[in-house]
């Protein structure tokens, strides 16, 4: 049969390699950006609490991660899983939606890219103004310092896993390397210093609101510690390693978000830091706090590392949307150009380029129309989430008294607690971010957006539906699992 063709990854990645896939892809630009949002909507020590909290809930869901991984070594992850536990429409609603995030991000840090040089050469970079979209400027410097990072980063990962892997081990060294630098330059200065950080949240809002706020965006903070299933297929070492590798990377990811917090919140009074980036209209806040206490140098060291955070969450987010759209393209249910694998470096090129493309159309609509689409992008984590840990709690029983139903075959009662806490955590983000009054609700552009890529995949899976759904069941196992039967 036709449909018996499964192309396979080649193994090429080192258990260091993959922890910084997913430390990087966590990390990524946000650390070094955002601070200074997150400190207004939570005050410092709301948004270092609901910081590690998430963590905490990723490391819970990590759980159920681990055991799939280790049982079903293969790419695609979360899509894999949604078939194993709910079927194929399920399964397609999991990989759309994530699809969606990894996308999402992946166009977030190149113009991450562009906000940064906007930010160390402003008059260069104003040059080529054209246009204005909600309250941001755009100019063609801007949109090629940020297309150029996405053509780049394509034709790096186009050339092989295990060159991927090998840059974004050094790029991590690198990131970690500049925040040990910057707090060490917090400590021994004279301006920095803990009393600046209080009051400790927001005076306009209860703690546990703040708190929340924060916790609603750790589907969005920690996204790419789950890039490591999607490399399943491509380990050159034991599966069962992989749930270590997701606690270390979460662990240091946790760490390093509130590094920056901390260090942020800590050069000046917090709320006189925030008051001086709304009068001067500053484009990055976080930088002229690390300016304000160790200059043009601490500009240079910060810039060295929003340029690896970058570069790990361009090259690690390739590495997953090209695997997700690849694994879902074995399965037919994507077209067939998504399952080719390059003729000399086997990589599933068609899905890189293909993410690619996509995000050469979002420089040209500014950073703040970008961030609407990012907002809801944790919506589509928060599903992925959902069915990984759903499926991992139907494969656990509570004791051997529990009648096994399919392939519920693991008497592992506290694994089945932890899967169950990571099914509610999913359901919660989902809540916060849903729910029109909540505190973290997205706002009406989000919505639209969120709804423009609902349509869009209606619309792929009517094209694609009658093959998919065609293929017999043990058919459609060998080609998301490898082998006939789930057991």
């Amino acid at each position: 049969m036709a449909t018996r063709e499964r192309k396979k990854l080649e193994r090429s990645l080192k258990p260091h390699w993959v922890w910084a896939i997913a430390f990087g892809s966590a990390i990524g630009w946000g650390a070094f950006v955002l601070p200074t949002d997150w400190i207004s909507q939570a005050g410092p020590i709301g948004v270092v609490i609901g910081i590690l909290l998430g963590a905490a809930l990723m490391m819970i869901i990590g759980v159920s991660y681990g055991f799939l991984i280790e049982k079903f070594p293969v790419t695609g992850g979360e899509f894999a899983y949604a078939y194993i536990g709910f079927g194929r429409g399920f399964a397609f609603i999991a990989g759309w939606f994530l699809t969606l995030g990894y996308i999402c991000i992946v166009a977030l840090n190149a113009s991450a890219l562009a906000l940064l040089a906007k930010f160390l050469f402003p008059d260069f970079v104003r040059t080529g103004n054209m246009y204005t979209v909600a309250g941001y400027e755009v100019s063609i410097i801007q949109i090629a310092i940020a297309s150029l990072a996405l053509i780049l980063f394509a034709i790096l990962n186009i050339r092989g896993a295990s060159f991927s892997g090998k840059t974004q081990f050094v790029f991590s060294i690198i990131l970690i390397i500049g925040i040990s630098l910057l707090a060490v330059g917090a400590i021994f200065s004279e301006g920095p210093s803990l009393s600046n950080i209080t009051p400790a949240f927001t005076p306009d809002q209860t703690a546990i609101a703040s708190i929340l706020t924060i916790l609603a965006i750790a589907p969005f903070a920690y996204v790419g510690f789950d890039n490591i299933p999607q490399a399943a297929e491509e380990f050159e070492f034991e599966p069962k390693k992989a749930f270590g590798l997701i606690i270390w990377s979460l662990l240091a990811a946790g760490l390093a978000y509130s590094a920056m917090i901390l260090i942020t919140a800590s050069t000046m009074p917090w709320q006189n830091l925030l008051a001086q980036i709304q009068e001067t209209g500053s484009v990055w806040g976080t930088g002229d706090a690390i300016e304000s206490y160790m200059g043009r140098a601490g500009v240079f060291i910060i810039a060295a590392a929003v340029c690896m955070g970058i570069f790990t969450g361009l090259n690690g987010f390739y590495i997953s949307a090209s695997r997700l759209t690849f694994a879902m393209g074995r399965a037919r249910i994507l077209p067939d150009m998504f399952r080719q694998l390059h003729s000399k470096h086997k990589t599933p090129y068609v899905g890189i380029l293909f993410t690619m493309a996509i995000c050469l159309i979002a420089p040209w609509f500014g950073r703040e129309a970008l961030l609407w689409v990012v907002d809801m992008s944790s919506t589509g984590v928060a599903i992925a989430y959902f069915f990984c840990t759903a499926t991992a709690y139907k494969f656990f029983r509570w004791s051997d008294k529990q009648q096994a139903r399919g392939y519920a075959d693991v008497v592992a009662p506290g694994k089945k607690l932890l899967s169950l806490i990571g099914m509610i955590s999913a359901i919660g983000f989902l809540a916060l971010l849903l729910l029109p009054w909540s505190p973290a609700s997205l706002g009406t552009e989000s919505y639209i957006a969120l709804g423009v890529w609902v349509l869009i995949g209606i619309i792929f899976y009517l094209f694609n539906a009658k093959r998919y759904n065609s293929i017999e069941r043990k058919e459609m196992n060998y080609l998301i699992l490898e082998k006939e039967e789930i057991n």
